[in-house]
């Protein structure tokens, strides 16, 4: 009416005036194609004739969205998490399911490694439902899917989380859309999962996999990300000096795109391969340059696993006070975050153990105790049979030759790869 035409005027020679008709009644959903003719004819935008919402405002919500989405990526978790609840009402009115989904992802993710990791989920879950509907592909579902499994590996959910990205990585590999990134962080993550599973064979051949995707894509981030994952396994498998190499390469990726905060990272695992290789001196300056990164860019984590590991040094090389001391400050850093049961575990058992060697054997009992409850929690049987061989420990200081002996086979048992 506003153009000064009928509805047969509209239709032109493409479709009735019954069709118009049923359009304006909502008794039919033109396609996008035909949303855009008629767009077109009407002389407006096709966006504001679909949803009521001009160009303009989805361009809004775009770039506020970009601007969160870059906040994440520089791990800028407390202005990310802002930005992503500013662009809500602009991407509510938008109307668009699929900016709805982006938003509610990276405000997840962003919550999650902020150590919220419940409140990422409840968001997927919303994600989740939207991305069953219309609109929507199967590299849509693993997407959310993949960060589901991440939460759960941050919760210590292992083996939920590599059902997820087994469910993600069908997902994606079953279709002709682009998914090479995806399925390269999926990778990556699984072998995290089977590394903690202590199934290292196929986190090697995850971390292999992921390596062959992010060369093929010539993409630094990843890169880093599957080198430092090539790294742990090194280490993990005693070849120290490989693992340092690959930590290398992967300190060099982040570099390249200078990302401090993962260069700090990289460098408490250098400290730790250092450690290992004979090193404490360069071990004890790269865990410092970590804990100075961490604390610069406001990384709580990373600035508790950098103290924690000096702790570790410390306790090794007989500097029992300092230990002691550097596993409390660890864990006052961590409080009581759910997604660093690792470090919660393994500071209490080096203060457990800085404790034993002061003769403080009560403190030291309740100390390796707290650190087996989070090793519980954690659902590693490497990380617990480590708690118990230091209560054996404890019982042989003791005296009490019976229940050590108990412990130790405990911890042994636990460590076979056959039962029968």
């Amino acid at each position: 009416m506003a153009a000064g035409l009928t509805q047969t005027d509209l239709a032109g020679e493409r479709f009735s005036k019954e069709y118009i008709s049923q359009i304006e009644r909502r008794k039919t959903r033109p396609t996008a194609e035909t949303v855009e003719w008629l767009a077109l004819r009407l002389g407006i935008d096709a966006g504001f004739l679909a949803n009521g919402v001009s160009t303009d405002d989805r361009a809004k919500a775009e770039t506020i969205l970009a601007r969160a989405d870059a906040l994440l990526q520089e791990h800028e978790l407390d202005a990310a998490i802002e930005e992503y609840t500013r662009a809500l009402p602009a991407v509510l009115g938008t109307g668009a399911p699929e900016l709805h989904v982006r938003a509610l992802n990276g405000e997840a993710m962003a919550r999650a490694e902020n150590g919220d990791v419940k409140g990422g989920l409840a968001l997927l879950a919303e994600s989740r439902a939207l991305v069953e509907g219309e609109g929507f592909c199967d590299v849509d579902r693993a997407e959310v899917l993949y960060r589901l499994g991440v939460c759960r590996y941050l919760l210590s959910s292992i083996s939920t989380a590599v059902a997820l990205f087994n469910e993600a990585l069908a997902l994606a590999e079953r279709t002709d859309l682009p998914s090479d990134k995806l399925r390269l962080s999926i990778f990556a993550w699984r072998s995290a999962c089977y590394r903690r599973q202590r199934d290292y064979e196929a986190s090697r051949e995850d971390v292999e996999r992921a390596l062959e995707l992010a060369e093929a894509l010539q993409d630094a981030r990843a890169l880093g990300a599957a080198y430092f994952q090539a790294s742990l396994l090194a280490e993990r498998d005693g070849h120290y000096v490989l693992a340092r190499t690959y930590a290398e390469q992967a300190k060099s990726q982040y570099e390249e795109l200078a990302d401090r905060a993962n260069v700090g990272r990289l460098m408490n695992n250098l400290g730790a391969v250092e450690f290992l290789l004979g090193k404490p001196e360069v071990a004890v300056a790269h865990f410092k340059e970590a804990f100075a990164v961490a604390l610069e860019l406001g990384r709580d984590e990373e600035a508790a696993k950098a103290v924690s590991s000096l702790a570790q040094v410390h306790l090794r090389t007989g500097d029992v006070k300092k230990a002691e001391e550097q596993a409390v400050q660890a864990l006052e850093i961590i409080g009581e975050r759910e997604d660093m049961l690792d470090e919660i575990g393994n500071a209490r058992l080096v203060l457990g153990r800085a404790l034993l060697e002061q003769d403080r054997l009560d403190e030291a009992e309740a100390a390796f105790a707290q650190s087996e409850d989070a090793f519980v929690k954690l659902s590693s049987t490497s990380h617990r049979a480590a708690a118990w061989v230091a209560q054996g420990d404890l019982a042989t200081k003791r005296g009490d030759e019976r229940r050590a002996a108990v412990l130790y086979r405990r911890a042994a048992e636990s460590l076979q790869d056959f039962r029968f």
